[in-house]
């Protein structure tokens, strides 16, 4: 308590990184028109930790990894062996994924869409276990590097993103539409040492990781490359990049790995904007939350409906180029091998359980730094109508709500969204190998869960 008295600091953090670039040529993920494994590197990709403690001795770890995603199985695992053998709750833990597309596969998720043989399925195998030790081995590397600190937040904003529902001929695609909803926000948090002198930089940014669509080398997309700008310009800081609510969100214009390097660019200028203001002081203590709580999923498909989906013929329709998914059922005009795959894991399923899941364990994370700043760590692929709900109902000024955190298992529709369809609105449901769209009430259900969780984490860190 007596650093809490003199002002002399409240913190201690801890840093470190790894190189997560694969060694050896690897399936990329997110896209489905892959027709082969990665051709070289533009520039590495890392994960990145940062542990923080607080002037009564709590801790807990931030872990940003340029990755598209982990699912839940793997960020378990992980936490598993953290709590083992660093003793960190899983609420001390939070795992975040600038979803990059960029990267290389992690673990059988959105399987579905990667036309990989035994081999290379087994070499992504072999690249997630390395990548499950590495992570713990990075937490345990920030936890001996711990110094005291001072923390600081303040804002900023970038203008290249853009909302990518677009309306045309009746149909909701993924286009560019420049009245939709965005939100330009630029999250800032700066770690200084004693000396004054900037050792981390957190910053964030709602937008897609889907600049160089078709490049198929290994890169951060224009995320890794704010970082690296970030680092070149500060030598002895780490910068640390988590993706806001944004997927429906891309860049835009988009296509072309020098258009990533240029976001890249303009998000670290704006972030560098923000270091050179005088900014907020962020004090103790630290409270930490974590929970996974079920949202609902629509009525699934009956054995009969998936059935018949086995016989359906290939058709592949496209509008501006991106595939037209439908509305807030499974739509009929995805192409119809995904869907044979998607009925067929569903049989599975039925066969072994005697019923589809009716929910799924949704998790969500909240660091509350006294009266300061909290930090809502969203699950899934959240619509940026998440980030600007929470915004309005809880205040901008102390606020950074974070998507792609601890679990990306499905698009998270807003209601709005839901009702509309989509990709967003149900359509990726079935590359996510989920049983239906989701329930109505998916967005009061997670909302009403962040006002109650939040409730807690500020009421016991007073």
């Amino acid at each position: 308590m007596s650093n809490l008295k003199t002002g002399s600091h409240e913190w201690k953090v801890g840093l470190a990184r790894i190189n997560i670039t694969p060694k050896k040529s690897l399936w990329m993920a997110g896209y489905a028109n892959r027709t082969k494994p990665s051709e070289g590197v533009v520039h590495d990709i890392h994960a990145k930790a940062m542990v923080l403690e607080d002037y009564l001795g709590k801790q807990a770890v931030l872990i940003t990894t340029d990755l598209l995603l982990i699912p839940a199985a793997v960020s378990h695992k992980i936490a598993d062996s953290v709590e083992k053998q660093h003793h960190l709750t899983r609420a001390q833990l939070l795992l975040s994924f600038s979803h990059n597309h960029g990267g290389p596969v992690v673990a059988k998720k959105l399987d579905l869409i990667y036309p990989m043989n035994a081999q290379q399925w087994a070499d992504v195998e072999a690249y997630t276990e390395e990548f499950e030790d590495k992570i713990v081995q990075l937490v345990g590397e920030a936890l001996k590097s711990l110094q005291p600190a001072r923390l600081s937040f303040g804002r900023g904003a970038a203008r290249f993103a853009i909302n990518r529902r677009e309306r045309l001929n009746g149909e909701i695609i993924i286009g560019v539409n420049k009245d939709g909803p965005v939100d330009h926000d630029v999250p800032v948090l700066r770690i200084d040492g004693m000396d004054g002198n900037l050792r981390a930089v957190v910053f964030g940014y709602a937008c897609h990781c889907t600049t160089a669509r078709d490049f198929n080398q290994f890169h951060g997309d224009y995320a890794g490359f704010a970082q690296a700008w970030l680092e070149t310009q500060h030598p002895d800081a780490t910068a640390l990049f988590m993706a806001g609510c944004g997927a429906d969100i891309n860049p835009n214009p988009r296509g072309t790995i020098e258009l990533a390097r240029k976001y890249g660019e303009e998000l670290g200028e704006a972030v560098g904007k923000v270091l050179c203001q005088k900014l907020q002081p962020v004090r103790g203590p630290l409270k930490t939350t974590y929970e996974e709580f079920p949202v609902a999923f629509a009525t699934p498909p009956c054995r009969e409906e998936l059935q018949a989906e086995l016989k359906n013929k290939d058709e592949y329709q496209l509008k501006r180029g991106e595939v037209v998914l439908g509305r807030q059922k499974a739509p009929s005009d995805i192409k119809d091998v995904y869907r044979r795959k998607w009925a067929e894991a569903m049989l599975e399923i039925l066969d072994r359980d005697n019923h589809l899941p009716a929910d799924y364990p949704c998790p969500l994370g909240i660091w509350q730094f006294g009266q300061d700043l909290t930090l809502i760590a969203l699950a899934g692929e959240m619509v940026v109508d998440y980030d600007l709900r929470l915004k309005k109902e809880l205040g901008v000024e102390k606020l950074w709500v974070a998507s792609y955190c601890n679990d990306v298992f499905a698009y998270i529709p807003s209601l709005r969204v839901l009702q509309e369809g989509g990709y967003e609105g149900g359509g990726a449901m079935i590359y996510y190998c989920q049983p239906a769209s989701f329930a109505q009430p998916i967005e009061e259900t997670i909302i009403r869960k962040v006002h109650d969780s939040l409730q807690q984490a500020r009421s016991e860190s007073l």
